[in-house]
């Protein structure tokens, strides 16, 4: 079997897109050495590297975005070429724009079954916005318009993997009929609680030990809803100066709204990216806390390291992530504003966390191993593959 990944939402510092597809390549050298890998992404320069297993094209593509490093994929002539030239046995589309259609386009001319993952419920970002600044009618249009947008792509695909079982029914009461529910995972190897006591992180940012230390990993932009999580920290602080410290990790267009706050609490360190997995877990267990005040979230994978590494989670209920949280979210905000998300971080941490973190872990360290994930996930390959007619 050689299965290709085609995705545009890759970049030297994007997040759980590249670390899927990484822990996806590090699960075929191990476990199915009769298994080829290519992934097609944008880059600055139209190159192929790798080996007879694994290889990569990278196809020269404009710069949408200089802090997330994103590119538009926009030459789909030299992906149908690499297409023609690899003959996958299945593709893998990742983003729902130009290369997803060009997927399904070259899948059927050249007789391959193609899939779509369902990385980003992108709908709802948009709808959000519509509401923001229009009125009702304005936001029912945008709802019907993203509905046929959706179902006409992705009932294209053999499958649809959606990474939450409550969106793939909200999916499919949109009319989508091939809906396939599919985990992420976590590498338990990297992602564990063993080292929490080390205090040596803190000492290298200056982060005084008797501080709650609060930690967000991800891009600083609006649909990561960062601002309700930096305003809830400005409220901490004049509430309670000197007994919280947030460590943030990421980069985005609302960067300015954090160093502002940094600059007047001086109770803020950050950290642009962390793209080294041992690094990054080292973060996670140096936390009392992580927090994640994402509403768009269709799985969480953060959420998922963050507890395996034995750190509790705090947010706000209600969005696809809460399936996945293994700690009591009773204390959770329940209204997306900073008063009722700095009330929840009070609360949490309150709580007996060493307890709570320890349970989070051994859960999801049961469950929610790469190599299960991805076992799971090469059988829905295989069936959608032995299934295909041309």
């Amino acid at each position: 079997m050689k299965i290709c990944d085609l995705t545009q939402f890759y970049s030297p510092v994007s997040g759980g897109v590249k670390r899927y597809i990484e822990q996806k390549v590090a699960y075929l050298r191990a476990h199915r050495p009769d298994c080829a890998h290519i992934l097609i992404i944008p880059g600055e320069a139209s190159i192929c590297t790798g080996d007879a297993q694994v290889r990569v094209y990278t196809i020269q593509s404009p710069l949408i975005s200089r802090k997330s490093r994103y590119r538009a994929l926009l030459d789909l002539n030299r992906v149908e070429e690499i297409l023609e030239r690899e003959n996958p046995s299945i593709i893998e589309s990742g983003d729902p724009y130009q290369i997803a259609w060009k997927a399904i386009a070259s899948g059927r001319a050249l007789g391959i079954p193609v899939v779509g993952f369902y990385h980003s419920h992108f709908p709802e970002a948009y709808i959000r916005t519509i509401a923001k600044f229009l009125g009702p009618i304005s936001v029912q249009i945008a709802e019907e318009i993203s509905r046929r947008y959706v179902t006409a792509l992705y009932n294209r695909f053999e499958r649809t993997l959606v990474p939450s079982p409550a969106l793939a029914d909200l999916l499919g009461s949109w009319g989508l009929e091939n809906a396939t529910p599919t985990d992420l995972g976590v590498n338990i190897d990297t992602f564990h609680p063993e080292g929490r006591d080390d205090r040596s992180l803190r000492r290298e940012h200056d982060i005084p030990d008797d501080r709650i230390l609060l930690l967000y990993v991800g891009r600083l932009a609006p649909e990561k809803n960062v601002r309700t999580l930096f305003l809830a920290f400005e409220k901490l602080w004049e509430q309670a100066p000197g007994r919280y410290h947030l460590l943030a990790v990421g980069d985005g267009t609302r960067r300015s709204d954090l160093i502002r706050i940094r600059e007047r609490t001086g109770a803020i360190t950050w950290l642009p990216y962390c793209g080294d997995s041992t690094a990054l877990a080292c973060l996670y267990r140096a936390a009392d806390l992580f927090v994640h005040p994402g509403i768009l979230e269709t799985f969480g994978l953060v959420t998922l390291e963050a507890q395996a590494c034995g750190t509790p989670v705090v947010g706000i209920r209600g969005s696809y992530m809460d399936r996945i949280i293994f700690t009591n979210q009773r204390h959770w905000a329940v209204e997306n504003t900073p008063a009722a998300l700095a009330e929840a971080i009070r609360s949490v941490a309150a709580r007996n966390r060493a307890a709570e973190g320890a349970s989070a872990s051994a859960a999801v360290r049961e469950r929610y191993g790469w190599q299960q994930i991805f076992d799971r996930l090469f059988s829905v390959y295989r069936e959608v593959i032995e299934a295909y007619k041309p």
